[in-house]
C-alpha cells in the first residue's frame, strides 16, 4: 500500500473511520454494561435459542476456543447458562438468561443512541448518499471476493 493512488487513500480513510464508528459504539455499548463483541453473542443466542457451544462459535465464525472464553464470562455475569447437552452431557449448551435477555436490549439501545449521533448528523439526503456508496463498496467486495475464489 505504499502507492498514493485516490482509491487507496480513499480506503485507508473508510477503514480508520469504520474502527472509530465501531470503538464510539462500543463504548456506548460498554457504559451500558456490554460490549459490542459479548452482545452479538448474547444476540445469536435470543435469535436462535440455546446452541451448543460449537454451534455458536460456527454462527459466530469463530474459534471454538475464544466462544468458550467468551462464554465462561458471560455466564459467570449472569447473562447466560451452560447446561450439559441431554444427547451427550460432555457437550454444553448455552442458553440466554433473562438478565441477559435486559443487558442485550440496554446495549442495543444503547448502540442505537450512537449511531443516531454519529450517521444522524449527516442529514436525510447525505445518509441516502451514503447508503447507496456503501451498497457500491459492498458490491464491489463481494466481486472481490469471488474472483479470489
Amino acid at each position: 500500500m505504499g502507492g498514493h493512488s485516490e482509491a487507496g487513500r480513499i480506503g485507508l480513510r473508510y477503514l480508520t473511520s469504520a474502527y472509530r464508528v465501531r470503538k464510539g459504539v462500543d463504548e456506548g455499548m460498554v457504559a451500558s454494561g456490554l460490549s459490542l463483541a459479548r452482545a452479538k453473542v448474547l444476540e445469536v443466542l435470543e435469535r436462535r435459542g440455546p446452541l451448543r457451544q460449537g454451534e455458536l462459535a460456527d454462527e459466530l465464525g469463530l474459534a471454538a476456543r475464544s466462544v468458550t472464553q467468551a462464554v465462561e464470562g458471560l455466564a459467570r455475569d449472569g447473562f447466560l447458562d451452560r447446561l450439559p447437552d441431554s444427547a451427550d452431557g460432555r457437550v454444553k449448551v448455552v442458553r440466554l438468561t433473562t438478565r441477559g435477555s435486559a443487558a442485550l436490549t440496554a446495549a442495543w439501545a444503547a448502540g442505537q443512541h450512537a449511531f443516531e449521533e454519529i450517521f444522524g448528523a449527516l442529514g436525510p439526503q447525505r445518509l441516502a448518499e451514503l447508503d447507496e456508496l456503501l451498497g457500491a463498496v459492498e458490491t464491489a467486495v463481494a466481486s472481490q471476493v469471488r474472483r479470489r475464489s
